[in-house]
């Protein structure tokens, strides 16, 4: 005579832990890398937009008087020096790379002249302005 086996009703749930303890993982390390931009208001105009044939280095200058420099990548916060320097040895591999420098609408025409100025003394040959298109009403 058979027995029947009895049907086991259960749950595995031990390897969906796993899997999600390692995605926990994942997530807890690549957020604090996804901090891409730097939070400036430009400020809006009727300017034409420009081609570039190259990624250009861009220099971000916040609302504090913050410098970001972002050379194809994260924005990294950097004092007017170090900026020099990080630019100065861009400048010398890439000569031809423009160097696009965006403001804050709060940041005063000094500190924009400023960190044109260290874009000058690093050895650009372009240096531009970012500004927003002026959005319809």
């Amino acid at each position: 005579m058979r027995r029947q086996r009895k049907l086991n009703a259960e749950i595995n749930v031990v390897p969906y832990i796993d899997v999600t303890l390692v995605l926990l993982i994942i997530f807890m390390i690549t957020t604090p890398l996804l901090n891409l931009g730097v939070d400036v208001n430009l400020p809006e105009a009727k300017a034409n937009t420009i081609d570039i044939d190259s990624e250009p280095a861009v220099i971000n200058v916040t609302d504090k008087g913050d410098l970001y420099l972002s050379i194809g990548g994260e924005y990294e916060l950097l004092d007017s020096q170090t900026l020099e320097k990080k630019l100065a040895a861009f400048v010398k591999v890439n000569p031809d790379v423009p160097i696009m420098i965006g403001a804050d609408k709060a940041v005063s025409y000094g500190q924009v002249y400023q960190a044109m100025a260290v874009a000058q003394q690093a050895g650009a040959k372009k240096v531009g302005l970012i500004s927003e298109p002026i959005k319809p009403d």
